[in-house]
């Protein structure tokens, strides 16, 4: 019995193996407890199984897998983006003054207008009608990004605008309509202005009254002129003297780096465009120019500069003297009969008081607090009752004055004002009857170094004597290489004195062709000889940037009050008698350079008969003055060149 129970035993050991290692080490042991009863904890009773995953079937059914349509992950991208934007374009706005988004944009429009005219600019455009019409559709894209942007944006297309005579005539048009008033600033940003630079309040700084306080001056809160950069308020102050202040738009300070940077011009156009946001840059040069003027006998008394009140100066805040005057684009108001008394001047002539406003009226002005009071008062008693008087003074007088003047400032002092639009210029009469010429806006100069000055002023001269060889020389100093090209250029008329192998080249080769082809590898050759010009623009000048831009300026003033006056002539006369006069040459110099003078004046007798020829057939009504002779015949080289001059961008 005892023999069979123990095989039985020793059977079911076998089938049920141990879990744990004591079992292997100690298998007697766990017999000993199998026999008496005693079973371990541990001891696994049934068959073993090896381990094997679920199958599918006991799992259940699976759960769809998470999806999402292509419309909801490009709707979650676009709503990161559009949020992304939003946030950038807050801070832009908040703390850039909208940099970022400008210079965006100006990009974006760079991109647009490149790829267009790689594309089309063809003699048969595949997406426009023709190359005129790609033209106009550039033009409006360029003066709509202008004038949204507004700022430096609309100084640098201003300063396009008056070169802009060699640009196809669709962006001729566009950049007459840069001259345009500009929008004001408001109130609140214009005292902003004026209590960072001051630490002060606008009534603190100027010591005026917006209620009507006694013994206290009053200011205009709302602007009489906004230009690009700056806004001109009129106010009078305690002491009874009546200023311009000018008052820097409050987003230029922090636009304008990124403006220029977004240009990409070169240093010298960067540095003379940041000394224009400088006030008292612009406060300098008004002082020396006065200065000048006022050692020139031939100027002194022609000319007038307004005072600038330093203690009411910043960086962006100009108090100087205000001005009463008619605009050089006044042609009526110029030479209207005059409605004063004898041996009277107009308002302000000569440095003179200005009346002063009524109390009474002002005081019924302030008691109404509108931001848009007016109380400068009118002084226009010169016009007569009908209103249709003038000052009564000849526009020979003021193109000579004007002429006189920016020959001066090139060729004796080198100085230059290089922005004498009509618009800064005003013209009020002396007693005497004639015109005085008062000279505004003195931010933008250059400044010509005596070498260059003298070399100029040769230059000049040559031109007036064909005297080619000089001329060469000159212009190969400068790193020039054509001469015809730059000679025509510099005097608004074609040079003739020239070989004239410029045209002849460009002209090459396009007799036969339709006209489309003809303008298209016109303007192609135009645009390789202009580039070819400069063989070395190292030793280029950079001041003939802002030179230029001067000539033609007064070139269209001249033209615009019909040529009274033979511009070339006088700038020729200028630019040989400061050989003489200049105080940096050596007496043997100007001894020598004294007969030449009165050689180059004989010489001038030709440019006379030119000139009384063509007011003959102005008189006859066959023609039009001198300047427009030029014209009509710079219009007609040019028009080979497949350029179409227009000097109506000027008129105003």
């Amino acid at each position: 019995m005892l023999n069979s129970s123990f095989g039985l035993s020793v059977r079911c050991l076998r089938k049920a193996r141990p879990i744990n290692r004591l079992s292997r080490k100690y298998p007697s042991q766990y017999l000993f407890q199998s026999i008496s009863g005693q079973h371990p904890k541990n001891l696994q009773t049934q068959q073993f199984q090896p381990f094997a995953p679920p199958t599918p079937s006991s799992l259940g059914k699976a759960a769809p897998p998470k999806s999402f349509s292509r419309t909801r992950r490009w709707t979650r991208r676009l709503a990161y983006v559009a949020l992304f934007t939003a946030a950038v374009y807050a801070l832009d706005k908040q703390f850039y003054a909208s940099s970022l988004t400008r210079s965006a944009r100006c990009f974006s429009l760079a991109v647009v207008v490149a790829v267009d005219y790689k594309i089309n600019f063809r003699p048969h455009p595949p997406l426009a009608t023709s190359i005129p019409a790609l033209h106009a559709r550039n033009a409006e894209r360029l003066f709509d990004l202008l004038r949204a942007n507004g700022g430096l944006y609309l100084k640098i297309g201003q300063a396009i605008a008056m070169q802009s005579a060699i640009l196809p005539p669709e962006f001729q048009k566009m950049f007459s309509r840069m001259f345009d008033d500009a929008p004001q600033n408001t109130w609140a940003e214009v005292e902003q202005v004026i209590k960072e630079d001051f630490g002060q309040s606008p009534e603190e700084v100027f010591g005026v009254s917006f209620n009507g306080v006694s013994d206290m001056g009053i200011m205009e809160r709302s602007a009489r002129a906004s230009a690009s950069v700056a806004q001109v308020h009129w106010a009078r102050l305690r002491d009874g003297k009546e200023v311009a202040i000018k008052i820097q738009k409050r987003e230029i300070a922090q636009q304008v780096g990124w403006d220029l940077w977004a240009f990409n011009l070169v240093p010298f156009i960067t540095e003379r465009l940041l000394l224009e946001t400088d006030f008292v840059n612009e406060a300098d040069n008004a002082e020396r120019m006065a200065k000048l003027i006022a050692g020139e006998p031939r100027l002194r008394g022609r000319v007038y500069i307004p005072k600038v009140y330093r203690d009411l100066t910043s960086r962006r805040v100009m108090t100087a003297e205000w001005i009463e005057g008619v605009r050089l684009w006044d042609k009526h108001s110029l030479t209207a009969p005059w409605e004063g008394t004898w041996r009277q001047g107009s308002p302000g002539a000569g440095g003179t008081s200005l009346e002063p406003p009524r109390q009474e009226e002002i005081a019924d002005v302030l008691r109404s607090n509108s931001i848009d009071e007016k109380l400068k008062p009118n002084r226009d008693w010169w016009k007569g009752e009908d209103g249709r008087g003038g000052l009564g003074v000849s526009v020979k007088d003021v193109m000579t004055t004007m002429i006189d003047l920016f020959s001066a400032q090139m060729f004796l002092w080198g100085w230059v004002h290089c922005d004498p639009h009509p618009g800064n210029i005003f013209i009020r009469r002396l007693p005497s009857g004639k015109p005085e010429l008062v000279l505004i806006d003195h931010g933008l100069y250059v400044h010509m170094k005596p070498k260059f000055r003298h070399q100029y002023s040769l230059f000049w001269k040559s031109l007036l004597t064909f005297d080619n060889n000089s001329i060469q020389g000159i212009i190969q100093s400068w790193g020039i290489n054509n001469a015809d090209i730059f000679a025509s250029a510099t005097l608004m008329r074609p040079y003739t004195g020239g070989d004239n192998s410029t045209s002849a080249e460009i002209k090459k080769g396009l007799t036969g062709k339709q006209q489309a082809e003809r303008a298209y590898e016109a303007q192609q050759k135009m645009r390789k000889s202009i580039r070819e010009i400069l063989s070395d623009e190292k030793k280029w000048p950079q001041e003939l940037i802002f030179i230029g831009r001067n000539l033609r300026i007064v070139q269209g003033n001249n033209q615009y009050l019909g040529s009274p006056v033979n511009r070339i002539k006088i700038t020729g006369n200028w630019a040989s008698r400061s050989l003489v006069d200049s105080p940096d040459l050596s007496l043997s110099e100007k001894v020598r350079n004294l007969g030449r003078h009165l050689l180059f004046k004989f010489v001038l007798f030709s440019s006379d008969v030119y000139f009384y020829a063509a007011k003959v057939k102005q008189l006859f009504g066959a023609g039009g003055g001198m300047e427009d002779e030029m014209e009509a015949q710079m219009k007609h080289i040019a028009k080979d060149f497949g350029v179409e001059l227009n000097h109506s961008v000027f008129e105003g």
